[in-house]
């Protein structure tokens, strides 16, 4: 009788935190790690190569974690995809959700709770860490088709920020830094260095001064 292991591939450009999520589910008996990646790319190859049975993705690196969701989704729809992430935004969750993920989870998560979140994962279960969830579940109730009335609405670049991209730009705009803002609402640096990026190309604009004063120009109009 031979024993089925739960096939993971771990996908993180911190080498250090995805070396301690491999570590953590390589105890369990159940587990083995097949593979680890830093980038995009890499998540994608290594899917290809090894078929894992489950991949933990985070959205900020190389290359995108959207974009690397989407070609795993097309090329191995059998495989359960949790975004494991800093990223609190909505808009990332909502877009991992519709593009296929089995489940979204917030980096600060114990590793007995992942793995728990992994093994509901191959059991068909979804999941979406708590302090999101009810948010979200909201959003989703009252998301509707966009008339187009709505959608000509929306064509000033700032209305596609949601509503902490435009607290983090404003606050931004107030000079303040990425490690100052983090202070101010309560996140972590590399969260606001997340959503600084996402502002950024919502906007098409360079720096963060340019997003600055396209933030200040239109309180002038």
């Amino acid at each position: 009788m031979t024993d089925t292991k739960i096939r993971i591939l771990v996908v993180d450009d911190h080498p250090l935190f995805r070396e301690g999520v491999a570590r953590s589910l390589s105890g369990q008996p159940d587990f083995e790690v097949c593979g680890e990646g830093a980038s995009a790319e890499d998540a994608v190859r290594l899917d290809r190569a090894m078929k894992p049975d489950v991949v933990l993705l985070d959205l900020s690196m190389p290359g995108g974690g959207h974009s690397a969701l989407a070609a795993i989704r097309d090329q191995s729809p059998d495989a359960k995809v949790l975004v494991l992430t800093a990223s609190e935004d909505d808009d990332d969750v909502l877009r991992a959700l519709k593009s296929g993920a089995r489940g979204y989870v917030l980096k600060g998560v114990g590793a007995a709770a992942l793995v728990e979140v992994v093994r509901g994962a191959m059991n068909g279960e979804s999941y979406v860490s708590p302090t999101l969830a009810a948010r979200i579940l909201t959003e989703l109730r009252t998301e509707g088709p966009r008339s187009p009335e709505r959608a000509e609405e929306t064509t000033d670049p700032l209305q596609t920020l949601t509503r902490r991209e435009e607290e983090i730009l404003r606050l931004v705009a107030s000079g303040n830094s990425n490690k100052e803002v983090a202070r101010r609402i309560d996140l972590q640096e590399k969260t606001i260095k997340h959503h600084m990026t996402r502002i950024l190309q919502k906007l098409n604009v360079r720096n963060r001064t340019e997003a600055a004063i396209l933030l200040k120009e239109s309180r002038k109009a």
